[in-house]
């Protein structure tokens, strides 16, 4: 099976040569295509920096990173932002919807943004599976914290993505609305065979998933 995400000796390092903070120390590690993984460690660890590393929203310091094959470490915005478009759901911890849209006018957002139109009805589609078709029209101010965390899925997934990356999707939420936002993802994940690579601080949801990476002082252990 192909590795959908790898990492080779990839470090990340703030600051300057007199004042160096070393988020990640040269770590190195793949992810397969459909597997489904946890990164977890402590607060500080460096969990998050490797999504954005992954999503290309960070620039590695050294090191290769691939994506599907691509190697991204070195690209121009404009050729990351394609990587994205191909290849990448992003969930984060905060909803990031927009006020004055409604729900699925922030999913279609999405499509807009890669110059994909006229799939309100893919839009509405997913939106009802993750039972929400009754609050479609709703602006963000109007949905619960679960509901708002599902919309933000719903645009994640809306462009079909062969990874998802998800940065403690449930951390804003209550445990019944954690469980299932947990249960949304993995269904997801399972039907449309994608990679799923979450951070998380949760045992019980690290312990579903096919293997665990734990980070520590910016490094695998």
């Amino acid at each position: 099976m192909s590795a959908a995400i790898k990492f080779n000796n990839v470090s990340l390092n703030y600051g300057n040569k007199n004042d160096i903070v070393e988020v990640l120390k040269s770590i190195s590690f793949s992810i397969d295509s459909e597997e489904v993984v946890s990164i977890v460690g402590p607060s500080g660890s460096g969990k998050t920096s490797i999504i954005m590393l992954a999503s290309g929203l960070e620039t590695a310091s050294t090191g290769s990173i691939k994506i599907n094959d691509h190697e991204i470490v070195g690209l121009k915005e404009n050729e990351l932002s394609e990587v994205r478009r191909k290849n990448i759901g992003i969930v984060f911890q905060s909803f990031y919807l927009i006020p004055n849209l409604t729900a699925i006018e922030n999913v279609l957002l999405s499509l807009e943004a890669n110059h994909q139109y006229n799939r309100e009805q893919d839009a509405e589609e997913l939106l009802g599976e993750f039972g929400l078709s009754h609050r479609i029209h709703h602006l963000p101010g109007e949905l619960s914290g679960g509901e708002q965390q599902r919309v933000a899925i719903a645009r994640a997934l809306i462009n079909k993505p062969k990874i998802i990356l998800a940065d403690e999707p449930t951390g804003n939420l209550d445990s019944a609305n954690s469980e299932s936002m947990i249960d949304l993802l993995f269904d997801y994940t399972k039907k449309s065979k994608t990679s799923l690579i979450m951070v998380t601080h949760d045992n019980s949801v690290a312990d579903r998933c096919d293997r665990i990476i734990e980070i520590r002082d910016g490094q695998i252990v």
